[in-house]
């Protein structure tokens, strides 16, 4: 795990101050890697990379960037969990070093752009073919791990976070379309940052460069061709086998692992498997002592004290919030969905003091359907099909009858329910699931629209929604697939972002390729039989976990009281923070009609948290731009 970036002159031209430029990105990126850090510059000075290194796999000999006997050369941040088996495969005698980025080396050596298909784990990398003089960079299936990049004056620089480039663009300036989703999800779609003219390589996607001509490629999909053939029961084996070997291979590490621990099914399953193969095994968790309903430790130490491993528990504040929150900003480098993230980084910053490697529970929502939502736009469908006759269409997997026992984790979905009915309903399922994560019909005057762009989110929306690689008559899959490709990117971003500022490598066994492919080829009808949320995973993984844990109906998701928070100790720090003058002076958001509604806002709303977001990213990478730039020498 490690912070990468590069930069490459398009034009094959000399890079001035090359070795400062670089120099800046490792200063930058040090949090992500503070056990070493190196650069490397061709001899012709048109092309360098930069590397921190956080040592998890080969202590010794792993340092980058690594050169190999050929002239190519290979920055890497991730882990290819996978590599003891490539190591096999290529002959043990012909490696120098022990380490997973060797293998990546000689994997493209031997099979060039494929050799992603045979990784299995998470990775961003750039390497440089010295016998084709050109750059290729590629990113995990998932979106583990982060990689990005800007083009300035004819360079191309590439780094693993954000706040890496930008020293080196013309201005930091907000992308509007992005904001746009933004407002609308609380996150970006596709390639979109936040920032004017920084983009992300997506997941599962490539990247070269060669005589200065950039091209994109997608290596890999996920396709839903759902399996009829086989039983529930095979399913369940299958996940349950898939599963443990994931959590095995996950737990290759030359240090301790540790685990985050949240009492809920994917971090408990995650943790008790990881334990198995790791007896100094150590979990992490929060509580919000001070805020009410918001301490779900209990469950985690009930796991925790049937498996027999340490437990670690950590009373988070508003105190805490009041000192972290602009360090949280930071380094997630923009805005994210939910006040979760800060929650993260203190955890993640306990966490460091004992473990440089944790699991964690990310996925499972996504891939076998754990959130609400989908029980709301499911339920409408079923009384739809009733009424009109087509309940038993195209792969409709929940009979009316079935889903009135589960309709008890809606209880307190009421305010989104009312909302949700007031208008539109049985519109076409694309527009009905739109209208249920689109966040801004509670977004009113706080916003300037005739100053954003014209641009719609609903229409990129709809082109991710129906991708051709997901059935379209199956409405459980297409709602899985498009917070797949979505939120759990944005999510996974969070997750690197705050252990990566404490300098931990936070892995995800759920998000493991063969485990992922065969959960996409489930039948919805098993899935998510009579409307019962993560129905095969629960089945799946029912033998690992006490029933307290598996039977639960209380799962909060680890929620931060940020609401209630800021209703009281938070409100004058927040009022302070949206009056300031620079913040009132904004001109597409109006933040004195943010502030008119800080009373009203709900519960589990997150405009305000949105909003409060927005001002902090902007005081920190806006405002105080002029303070970052690069001179060059």
């Amino acid at each position: 795990m490690c912070g990468i970036a590069g930069v490459l002159d398009l034009s094959e031209n000399v890079i001035a101050d090359l070795h400062n430029r670089l120099d800046t990105c490792n200063a930058i990126q040090f949090h992500r890697g503070p056990d070493d850090g190196a650069i490397w510059s061709h001899p012709s000075q048109k092309v360098g990379f930069a590397h921190r290194r956080l040592s998890i796999i080969d202590l010794e000999d792993g340092s980058q960037p690594m050169t190999a006997p050929n002239g190519n050369c290979i920055v890497f941040n991730g882990e290819i969990y996978n590599f003891l088996e490539l190591r096999e495969e290529f002959g043990i005698e012909s490696f120098r070093t022990k380490s997973d980025t060797e293998v990546i080396l000689k994997a493209y050596e031997k099979w060039g752009r494929d050799c992603v298909q045979h990784f299995r784990g998470m990775f961003a990398f750039a390497i440089w073919d010295e016998k084709e003089q050109s750059l290729f960079c590629a990113r995990d299936f998932f979106g583990i791990k982060p990689f990005y990049y800007t083009l300035v004056d004819n360079k191309l620089y590439f780094a693993s976070e954000i706040k890496t480039l930008l020293p080196f663009v013309p201005e930091v300036a907000t992308n509007l379309e992005a904001l746009k989703e933004y407002l609308s999800f609380q996150l970006v779609l596709k390639d979109k940052t936040l920032f004017k003219g920084v983009y992300q390589l997506e997941p599962a996607h490539w990247l070269t460069v060669k005589n200065g001509n950039l091209k994109f490629q997608k290596y890999w999909e996920v396709y839903y061709d759902l399996d009829f053939d086989h039983s529930e029961q095979y399913f369940q084996s299958q996940l349950e086998n898939l599963l443990e070997d994931s959590v095995r291979l996950h737990t290759r590490s030359d240090v301790p692992i540790g685990g985050y621990l949240s009492g809920g099914l994917d971090s408990s399953v995650v943790s008790i498997l990881a334990n198995q193969h790791n007896k100094d095994f150590m979990a992490f968790t929060g509580k919000f002592s001070e805020a009410g309903n918001y301490d779900e430790s209990g469950y985690a130490q009930l796991v925790a004290d049937r498996e027999e491993f340490d437990l670690r528990i950590l009373n988070i504040t508003a105190d805490d919030f009041l000192e972290n929150i602009r360090n949280v900003v930071y380094h997630l480098d923009s805005p994210c969905a939910g006040p979760g993230s800060f929650s993260q980084y203190m955890i993640s910053q306990e966490a460091a003091k004992y473990r440089k490697v944790l699991l964690g529970g990310q996925g499972g929502d996504e891939v076998f359907g754990g959130y609400t939502r989908y029980l709301i736009a499911y339920f409408e469908q079923c009384i739809k099909g009733a009424i009109n006759g087509t309940l038993n269409d195209g792969n409709f997997i929940v009979t009316y009858e079935s889903i009135i026992p589960n309709l008890v984790g809606l209880k307190n979905y009421e305010p989104l329910l009312q909302r949700f009915w007031q208008q539109g309903l049985f519109e076409d399922i694309d527009k009905r699931y739109f209208s249920l994560i689109d966040r801004t019909p509670f977004i009113g005057t706080e916003i300037n629209w005739g100053l954003m762009t014209e641009y719609s989110p609903y229409d990129t929306f709809r082109e991710i929604f129906y991708s051709d690689n997901v059935q379209h008559q199956s409405y459980f899959d297409l709602m899985t697939h498009f917070d797949f490709k979505t939120l759990l990117p944005a999510l996974l971003k969070v997750e690197d972002r705050v252990s990566m500022a404490h300098g931990i490598e936070s892995r995800v066994p759920l998000l493991d390729r063969p485990y992922i492919e065969l959960a996409a080829t489930i039948p919805s009808n098993i899935k998510f039989k009579n409307g019962n949320m993560k129905n095969i995973f629960k089945k799946s993984i029912k033998k690992y976990l006490p029933p307290e844990i598996l039977n639960r109906k209380d799962k909060m998701g680890f929620p931060t009281p940020f609401s209630t928070w800021s209703k009281g100790v938070l409100k004058d720090y927040i009022m302070d923070t949206l009056s300031s003058q620079r913040a009132l002076e904004r001109d597409i958001i109006n933040n004195r009609n943010v502030i008119s509604k800080i009373e009203s806002e709900g519960e589990f709303s997150r405009s305000l948290w949105g909003f409060l977001s927005l001002e902090l990213w902007q005081q920190e990478f806006h405002d105080a731009s002029h303070n970052k730039k690069f001179e060059q020498q």
